[in-house]
């Protein structure tokens, strides 16, 4: 039953790291829409009315990426943009990152280094997914 339970916690965390690695690319939309539902709710919109502007405001942000990554020419440009998408995912593969390796070590330095090490590789993994959202 030990085995089977130690399986399962494997399973589970490459679950979890699959799908930060997929969701890592609207980590931007999640924030921008999570604090315009916020915003509506702390101004009186009440909660159906802050899930339909957070949903249409994370909608709008994605919409607006994608249209000028494919549009824009200058390549500084476009690696702006890329980066407004890539620096929240970068934040967040941090975090989780971070939340994995303190239950696993107790070394403080240790934990900041493989922190670091997960917000590289899902910045990156988030860089390569948005550039490829865009058109040729």
């Amino acid at each position: 039953m030990i085995f089977i339970g130690i399986l399962a916690s494997i399973a589970a965390i490459g679950g979890l790291c699959w799908l930060l690695f997929t969701l890592a690319v609207f980590a931007l939309p999640f924030f921008a829409g999570v604090s315009a539902g916020t915003w509506a709710y702390q101004t009186g919109a009440g909660w159906l009315g802050a899930i339909v502007i957070g949903f249409v405001t994370a909608a709008l942000t994605l919409g607006l990426g994608q249209f000028l990554l494919a549009f824009v020419r200058p390549i500084w440009m476009r690696l702006a943009i890329a980066l407004a998408f890539v620096a929240p995912a970068a934040l967040a593969g941090y975090d989780a990152t971070h939340g994995i390796v303190k239950h696993a070590m107790p070394s403080d330095a240790w934990q900041i280094i493989f922190s670091v090490i997960g917000a590289i590789a899902v910045g990156v993994t988030a860089l390569i997914r948005v550039t490829a959202m865009a058109a040729p």
